[in-house]
């Protein structure tokens, strides 16, 4: 049943950076649906009841309490969230599907085992399975009787999946393919029943094929001994002369990269869903902690660096949500006119949620090192604790490293996210470059004399429109300077990214609390107001810093000081009282014991 409710409009992918954003237009976590907090208490429940009592068996690898849980959460609907109806799936819409992910990452080992099966496995015979695969083995995966894997990294070519050495060539009868090669770090390796396998037809050809365990000439190697995540599986898989059915190959052969690119656009912002969902538990226990624990004759949660890592958790917390739900929820908004059950329903899906590509890389990078800063503050709030393995902080912060990793190293996001507007802009389908021509008229022209801002959070919106003039201005400077060879200058393509991604957040979390005042009032977010505050100057810092690295590389002499004193008089902004704010929202959440906001 699909759940879609969202006020969300359709908009160009990226075109935060050029306008303004209206907050009414804007989909929050404020605006779920009876129906969506519904879910969220299921997957919660689930969490806590099911998942959690049996943390210490997990992570000593108990796959079959993995496959039993697996059954358990399907009973509930919870790994058919992206499957049709039509094959016993529950077929709800994106938000839900985050809100799934979200609420199931409390602990890190069964969040890789359920995401890995419930999204990257599943979602390529929705999209690219015939009728026959799609009635195969869609019911077997919505019902946990079967177990999922995604298998396109190798040892010589992780990033560089077109490089994969796995060949698939067709037999003489044209019956079947034979498949020779290994794949590495494979999710549910020693347990998945079926895997959508990527590989060369004749060694040009990048073709996705559908492997069952039980093919011959099918094998797993032995499990990997990982520094987290220690109870999911990941193994090699091992194709020597496997014997692939014609009818299993998925989508088109030497059409795999579009499969690949597509299901890891979705494989992006469910990890930063989960992200958000693992540090909102960090949150929790570190504030229990931080009561019970005592120092010098009080609870720690009384002292005010302590506080500010509370308050720093939860700003990664709100944010994210404004992120990984504004971007869902414009996948929904477009989404919602496609034709149920027309020919090319899955081609319109594909392309709807393609259009955010560049919104699903800056979750994926933003979230995982959000996420890495949540888990080392609460081994900082445990102390001596946070290091020791019966306490939770040690497991969640190992468990969080390979988030940088996952889906894309966060390196490899950061140039797509660059590239991709680039691409787009001399394209002409994002008006970037008419919109750094406006702005190097307007910086040109000197200083103007603007009104007064009397608006609620004048000032972080100041911030955020130079932000984005910046943003403008470093991409301007580094196109012009590299043009077409920019692709070659990584650093600088890394600094654009950043800028890019602080950008978004900051204008993700600005929206939420401007839409959120309107409709509560100043007085009843006044948290949100907080965050918005400590938020934006924080990342106005990474905006400058990022702006400052680029610009002295692609400029210098009198041209890098010019763009410096540009520089310099949009970085000019009164400051906020951080520590205020950041006190405040320790309070808050203290005061709840867990993130209530």
């Amino acid at each position: 049943m699909a759940t879609t409710a969202t006020p969300a409009q359709r908009k160009t992918g990226g075109i935060f950076l050029i306008e303004e954003t209206n907050p009414q237009e804007v989909f929050t976590p404020e605006d779920f649906s009876d129906q969506h907090r519904l879910i969220a208490q299921t997957a919660e429940d689930f969490a806590n009841q099911e998942i959690m009592p049996n943390s210490a068996r997990i992570e000593q690898k108990d796959f079959a309490l993995s496959r039993e849980l697996m059954k358990k959460a399907a009973a509930l609907g919870l790994t058919s969230v992206d499957i049709p109806e039509e094959y016993g799936g529950a077929e709800m819409d994106k938000v839900s599907s985050s809100i799934i992910a979200d609420h199931m990452a409390k602990q890190g080992s069964f969040a890789v085992t359920f995401g890995a099966h419930v999204g990257i496995a599943t979602l390529p015979y929705v999209w690219f399975g015939t009728a026959e695969q799609k009635k195969k083995y869609l019911p077997l995966l919505g019902s946990g009787e079967w177990v999922g894997g995604y298998a396109l990294s190798e040892s010589s070519s992780g990033s560089d999946a077109m490089n994969a050495r796995t060949r698939a060539v067709l037999s003489a009868d044209g019956s079947h393919y034979l498949l020779n090669g290994e794949k590495m770090w494979i999710t549910n390796g020693s347990f998945g029943d079926v895997f959508v396998v990527f590989a060369k037809v004749d060694g040009e050809q990048f073709t996705a094929f559908i492997i069952e365990r039980t093919f011959p000439g099918f094998s797993v190697g032995a499990e990997e001994h990982k520094l987290g995540i220690r109870g999911s599986s990941t193994c090699p898989l091992i194709l020597n002369d496997c014997r692939v059915p014609v009818e299993n190959v998925l989508g088109e052969v030497g059409k795999g990269a579009t499969i690949a690119f597509n299901i890891l656009n979705v494989g992006r912002f469910k990890l930063g869903a989960a992200c958000v969902g693992g540090a909102r538990t960090c949150l929790a226990n570190s504030i229990q902690w931080a009561k019970d624990r005592k120092a010098f004759g009080k609870s720690i949660a009384e002292f005010g660096l302590v506080r500010e890592l509370l308050a720093d958790i939860a700003i990664g917390i709100y944010a994210g949500e404004a992120l990984v739900y504004r971007t869902v929820g414009m996948m929904d908004a477009a989404t919602a006119g496609i034709a149920k059950g027309s020919p090319d329903e899955s081609k319109l899906i594909r392309k709807a949620i393609e259009e955010y590509a560049v919104e699903c890389s800056i979750i994926k990078v933003w979230a995982s090192e959000m996420f890495d800063q949540v888990v080392d503050n609460q081994v900082q709030i445990f102390g001596g604790y946070g290091f020791v393995e019966e306490y939770p902080a040690e497991r969640a912060y190992r468990d969080s490293r390979v988030n940088r990793i996952f889906e894309g190293t966060n390196e490899i996001n950061r140039l797509i996210i660059t590239g991709w507007l680039l691409k787009r802009a001399v394209s002409g389908q994002l008006p970037l470059l008419p919109a750094i021509k406006k702005l190097m008229d307007e910086v040109m022209a000197g200083p103007g004399f603007a009104e007064e801002d009397e608006r609620t959070l004048a000032g972080q919106r100041k911030l955020l429109a130079n932000a984005k003039k910046i943003g403008l201005m470093v991409s301007g400077a580094a196109s012009q300077k590299y043009m077409q060879q920019i692709t070659d200058h990584q650093e600088v393509m890394g600094a654009i990214a950043d800028i890019v991604i602080e950008v978004y957040a900051m204008d993700s979390v600005l929206a939420r609390t401007l839409k959120l005042i309107e409709s509560q009032g100043e007085a009843a977010s006044a948290t949100a107001i907080a965050i918005s505050q400590v938020y934006l100057q924080q990342g106005f810092a990474r905006v400058e810093a990022a702006a400052k690295k680029a610009l002295a590389d692609v400029a210098e002499g009198d041209m890098l000081r010019t763009q410096m004193t540009i520089l310099r008089r949009l970085a000019k902004l009164e400051p906020c009282n951080v520590i205020a704010a950041r006190q405040a929202i320790a309070a808050r959440v203290l005061e709840a014991g867990k993130y209530a906001l």
